[in-house]
């Protein structure tokens, strides 16, 4: 049984605000940015960057966008998601540091019925997050395929 919204239950304009919040520990940053194979010095090298214009390591900017979508499955889209089409206007205003805790909103912004396909449609989500000073940290828009409620109960 589907816990996630049918295309017709999301509408444009609601927004959800997720919990829970997540405070960045050490570990999500070294286990995401190896995981990944980034060996990007910014996010693992502290006397690097030192040196930098951030004054001291980052977390992986992935790790955020992630966690953007992430935090919303269960209330948005477990069992109701066809599959991500793409990613739109990814932007990281604001680093995120190890020890910061962020919170995450989505936006319906946009949706329509498939064109080729009667049992469902494209809802475009902004993903929305910010650190515990308030500061946007990331924003993205994602376009996901969306099962229709009415070929779910076909369906079962």
């Amino acid at each position: 049984m589907a816990i996630g919204k049918y295309y017709e239950e999301l509408n444009v304009g609601d927004v959800y605000q997720h919990r829970p919040g997540r405070t960045v520990t050490e570990t999500d940053n070294l286990l995401f940015t190896t995981l990944t194979h980034n060996t990007q010095s910014l996010h693992l090298d502290e006397e690097y960057s030192k040196g930098t214009v951030h004054g001291g390591r980052i977390v992986n900017s992935l790790f955020t966008l992630s966690y953007a979508v992430g935090v919303g499955v269960g209330e948005l889209t477990e069992g109701t998601t066809l599959g991500n089409l793409g990613f739109d206007e990814t932007t990281f205003p604001h680093s995120v540091r190890i020890g910061d805790t962020l919170r995450a909103e989505t936006e319906i912004v946009d949706k329509r019925e498939s064109k080729s396909r009667s049992d469902r449609g494209v809802v475009w989500f902004e993903h929305r997050v910010y650190n515990q000073h308030g500061d946007l940290v990331c924003k993205s828009k994602r376009a996901g395929m969306m099962l229709k409620k009415s070929a779910a109960i076909i369906n079962n």
